[in-house]
């Protein structure tokens, strides 16, 4: 299956997600994704932006676009301590925090996500969503 790739290593300033942001948006009108799914798109890469940032002990973060003709695959890769992926858990509606609602956020949004991370090595969130899919 053949792809186009933009590849960008971003400082982890969260002055800067709104580099990411933009670039989203602009690939995704590219690709043809309607408005909604385009924020969708930017509120689930910020997301994930933001836990790189917040998770990272390097300076920098990574941030891969991959388009296909039917889909936007997006990873976003830090040098992380890495988490237990199955031990967050779900946020209660009833008793709000602020820590894993990013990750719910993401799932919720996108069409397939996939998070691997390895402690000490980091983590990789792996997003896709498919272009012209009604909900």
């Amino acid at each position: 299956m053949e792809y186009e790739m933009i590849s960008m290593n971003m400082s982890s300033n969260p002055n800067f997600v709104s580099v990411v942001r933009l670039t989203t948006s602009g690939i995704a009108s590219k690709m043809g994704f309607t408005l909604d799914d385009i924020e969708d798109l930017k509120v689930s890469i910020s997301e994930a932006c933001t836990n790189a940032i917040k998770h990272s002990k390097e300076m920098n973060f990574e941030v891969n676009f991959y388009m296909y003709d039917d889909r936007l695959t997006v990873e976003v890769k830090d040098k992380g301590i890495g988490y237990d992926v199955d031990a967050v858990a779900e946020p209660d509606p009833n008793n709000p925090k602020t820590s894993g609602l990013g990750l719910f956020i993401i799932k919720t949004l996108m069409d397939e996500v996939d998070v691997c991370t390895c402690n000490e090595k980091g983590t990789i969130i792996k997003m896709t969503k498919m272009v012209g899919v009604e909900e």
